[in-house]
């Protein structure tokens, strides 16, 4: 999504369920309403920001075998796709911590995480945000599940998530968000490129 707090004009940032509902018309799901202060004039006003295009998604399908990886978590610590052989794992790719439609998402899978692990769902989100970063919102928004640091796009690129995108006539490098679930032999079971943030976790179940 568009990462809102790149911009220091905009104070305040809304996935399109909460605007649609504050402002009564329909927003499209994949977009964000804001509130943008010219700090020249001071004069507030209404913007709405749709998701940058995906000019190139992940080349992986579903029946494919999964990456292999290894990466940090939040704490230090080495985790590997092998570390869940024998388990099913919801692995997500998020653009960047503490912006709202990430936000958004992470929250829907932590509050309906008991619920996953009772199906035998493990949860491991990726971004190129830094461990200090990830500790950050994981404390903030008490998630349940760890995060991968990846700043080289390393595990990105593996999955073919990292790529570039265009917003408004300009190419950029950035994160694809997309889910992969993977069963317990290491193989791609569903992919999701077009996430529902608001309601993610019904979105997997109900495709699987």
């Amino acid at each position: 999504g568009i990462d809102l707090l790149r911009y220091r004009s905009i104070d305040y940032g809304w996935p399109s369920p909460i605007a649609s509902f504050l402002f009564g018309f329909k927003i499209r799901d994949d977009s964000c309403f804001c509130l943008k202060n010219d700090l020249d004039s001071q004069q507030a006003t209404f913007i709405l920001c749709f998701n940058p295009k995906h000019i190139k998604m992940t080349h992986l399908q579903e029946g494919d075998k999964a990456p292999d990886f290894t990466a940090l978590n939040e704490s230090g610590e080495e985790i590997s796709l092998t570390d869940y052989r024998g388990k099913k794992l919801i692995l997500f790719f998020y653009p960047k911590d503490n912006t709202p439609s990430c936000t958004l998402e992470v929250c829907n899978l932590r509050d309906n995480y008991s619920d996953l692990k009772k199906q035998g769902f493990e949860l491991l989100g990726v971004s190129p945000d830094s461990a200090r970063k990830h500790k950050n919102f994981i404390k903030k928004f008490g998630l349940p599940f760890p995060l991968l640091v990846d700043p080289e796009q390393e595990v990105l690129k593996k999955y073919g998530v990292w790529g570039q995108k265009k917003m408004f006539g300009h190419t950029f490098m950035g994160v694809f968000r997309t889910t992969f679930v993977i069963d317990e032999k290491g193989i791609i079971e569903k992919v999701f490129t077009k996430v529902k943030t608001a309601s993610h976790t019904a979105q997997i179940l109900e495709a699987l």
